[in-house]
């Protein structure tokens, strides 16, 4: 069976197909990009003392973050994971530590039990399949992190701080007037600020 007419034209579905490539290659070029990424978030992106970090739980071939976990709870920082608790809303956080019971998501993503207390994040670290170097990000079309961003910016501001190899930035991206832009991108390259 053919695939339907209109995606073989969306553009974000194409270069979605192609990013997964490029990640996949990149995640086992770079084994280590993970430890490397931590320590470049750690030295650059501003944090509050006791500031709320969501992290997510990677799955196949995203950028790990264990190494940013252990950082973060080492200085202090609280970490969440986030949750879809609904379709087409935005993400809540659930408190998250090593070790913590997880259960499978709605994709299929590790998340804390229903008991663990919920949290405001202060920054979010941010999946992706690409980036631009303005903080143009192309994630999976399931919108949840631009609600939460949207969301979270009316009455804060949180950092979203993209996370990703290198190899996943391009020149530019089909983004539309929804599409939540990055502050920060963090690879296993270095970091930079998308956004003053």
């Amino acid at each position: 069976m053919l695939p339907p007419i209109a995606s073989m034209f969306d553009p974000k579905a194409v270069l979605r197909e192609r990013m997964k490539g490029e990640r996949k290659a990149a995640a086992k070029a770079r084994p280590d990009a993970g430890v490397h990424a931590a320590a470049h978030f750690m030295k650059s992106i501003p944090r509050s003392e006791g500031a709320v970090v969501s992290v997510y739980f990677p799955m196949r071939d995203e950028l790990d973050t264990e190494p940013l976990v252990a950082a973060l709870i080492e200085e202090g920082a609280s970490v969440a994971l986030p949750v879809v608790a609904k379709k087409k809303a935005p993400l809540l956080f659930r408190a998250y530590r090593p070790g913590d019971d997880l259960a499978p998501g709605s994709y299929g993503e590790l998340i804390p039990a229903e008991t663990a207390p919920e949290a405001v994040p202060d920054i979010l670290v941010v999946p992706l399949l690409a980036f631009t170097s303005e903080g143009g990000r192309l994630g999976y079309g399931g919108g949840y992190y631009d609600r939460t961003l949207e969301k979270l910016r009316k009455t804060g501001a949180p950092l979203a701080v993209g996370y990703a190899f290198g190899a996943q930035e391009v020149d530019a991206l089909p983004l539309s007037p929804l599409d939540q832009p990055l502050d920060w991108v963090v690879t296993e390259r270095g970091a930079r600020m998308c956004r003053a």
